[in-house]
């Protein structure tokens, strides 16, 4: 096929208009949405309808751009109130909790290489590579399972869940690049068997520090000056602070790794800094991140849907099996255990799902796409390997966890959201909630300075039988209608 504008266009759009249709079936049988885009991705592959596309390079690049994305609007909504209490838990578990994840997955996988399982040739710093790869936790996919499951958790397992998945990419990414390189200069030709073992150790090292050091320091340092620029700036709309947030987190993205920075580490601070800070159009500016980060899920997973051969997946089944079954049941569980030992307000019901939620996306798959575009030889076989753990990862672990924190007794019922009437407000304004009026709500009268309302409430609309209704003291309230009230610190009763 010859492409153009316009099919690119087309087959772009009939992608995507089969994947959101077929994530309905995912909202109703509680079948992850991002693993049906992957499917879709699939059957409009090679296998499926033909549409050919292996081009790793192109996959990169817009992985990459879809987990800045991602990074960024998780950290703009993630409240610091909220991850304050579960700071140091979260901090460890995406930090010592990953590099043990890939420290013990790799001594297992380094094990099936001398058993035969894995080609013999796989040498150490291949099997931990595979390892860091799938060290970490997937964002997208623990924030949409989470929240579209329609419950909270016990014991503050959200917050600790969601600051994990967000901010553990970073480390496993490091951990990536650093074997990546290890690996290049063990396999590069030139290099024969004179091998400075203490200089790539060093050079590790270096990396390592410099990765997450830089990272650290340019995402606060950034986050920090762009937040008090974002608070004195002024613009004529919406729309224009929303694109100028996206454009500053791609900002802070490039030039952290133009220093050598860890631009993923970066960019997910200089987010939680900003979203917490005062910004004009905030609410609206949240509202363009959800949209575009839906939209960059969506490319990303039906990219990478279209990029595997199923059949040489397939090939790999066997092998990837025994790697997914250790890193679920065995690596994971044993990295979060250790991690969690100086935490003992977490229960032992807690630690366990926190074990379990060790849910595999797109990362781990864009990470092993890092080690192809390197060139590193065998790695189509992690491609593969890593792709089918994703998979399983995403139809068990994801399927499975509302119901396991059912079993743990750790979920909690979703506060019901109040209905607004169509009415927004600014979020430092207070608090919109409704209230359906009782016969006892009216035995005092019939007029709203005549009802009691909870203190430091103001009654802002009125439905009834579907009209809406301006209030002032003159309105005959009804049993049945519907008040909407804005709480904030803002009112005192001596108004």
């Amino acid at each position: 096929m010859q492409f153009s504008p316009e099919n690119i266009l087309l087959i772009g759009s009939i992608l995507i208009f089969t994947a959101i249709l077929i994530s309905r079936a995912g909202f109703k049988f509680g079948i992850p949405v991002l693993l049906l885009f992957i499917v879709v991705g699939m059957a409009f592959g090679v296998d499926g309808l033909g549409l050919a596309f292996d081009n790793f390079h192109i996959a990169q690049f817009i992985g990459t751009i879809a987990l800045c994305v991602i990074l960024y609007c998780g950290g703009l909504e993630t409240k610091f109130d909220t991850i304050k209490p579960v700071l140091k838990e979260g901090i460890v578990l995406s930090t010592v909790g990953v590099f043990l994840t890939a420290l013990f997955t790799g001594g297992f996988i380094y094990l099936l290489t001398r058993v035969g399982h894995l080609s013999e040739g796989m040498s150490i710093v291949m099997c931990f590579l595979l390892a860091a790869v799938m060290s970490s936790t997937d964002s997208a996919s623990v924030f949409n399972i989470l929240r579209n499951a329609k419950m909270k958790l016990k014991e503050n397992l959200q917050p600790v869940l969601e600051l994990e998945s967000g901010s553990n990419d970073p480390m496993a990414y490091v951990i990536t690049i650093v074997l990546i390189q290890c690996a290049q200069q063990l396999f590069e030709p030139a290099s024969g068997i004179n091998i400075d073992y203490a200089r790539m150790v060093g050079n590790a090292l270096l990396t390592f520090t410099m990765q997450l050091g830089i990272g650290a320091i340019m995402g606060v340092g950034l986050g920090r000056a762009f937040s008090w620029a974002l608070g004195k700036l002024s613009l004529n709309g919406a729309s224009l602070y929303a694109i100028l947030v996206l454009s500053i987190g791609f900002f802070i993205y490039s030039i952290t790794g133009l220093v050598n920075g860890n631009g993923f580490l970066a960019i997910y601070l200089a987010g939680v800094i900003i979203g917490n800070k005062p910004m004009a159009h905030k609410r609206e500016v949240f509202r363009f991140s959800d949209t575009v980060t839906w939209l960059m899920q969506m490319g990303m997973f039906l990219t990478l849907g279209l990029l595997v051969n199923p059949k040489e997946m397939l090939s790999v089944a066997p092998v990837a099996l025994l790697i997914g079954v250790f890193l679920t049941f065995v690596g994971r569980p044993l990295a979060v255990f250790i991690s969690l030992l100086p935490f003992r307000r977490l229960s032992f019901k807690a630690r366990v799902f926190i074990s379990w939620v060790g849910l595999k996306g797109a990362t781990p798959i864009i990470f092993a796409i890092f080690t192809v575009v390197a060139d590193i030889p065998g790695s189509d076989q992690i491609f593969n390997i890593v792709f089918f753990i994703t998979m399983v990862s995403m139809l068990i672990q994801g399927m499975s966890i509302p119901a396991v924190a059912r079993k743990l007794n750790l979920a909690l019922p979703q506060e019901k959201a109040p209905e607004t009437f169509g009415i927004e407000i600014p979020e430092e304004a207070g608090k919109l909630m409704d209230h359906r009026l009782t016969e006892s709500d009216l035995a005092a009268g019939d007029t709203l300075k005549e009802v009691v309302l909870p203190e430091g409430t103001r009654v802002v609309m009125i439905k009834r039988d579907g009209e809406l209704i301006v209030p002032d003291g003159s309105v005959k309230l009804k049993v049945g209608d519907k008040l909407l009230m804005i709480m904030g610190n803002q009112f005192d009763e001596s108004e």
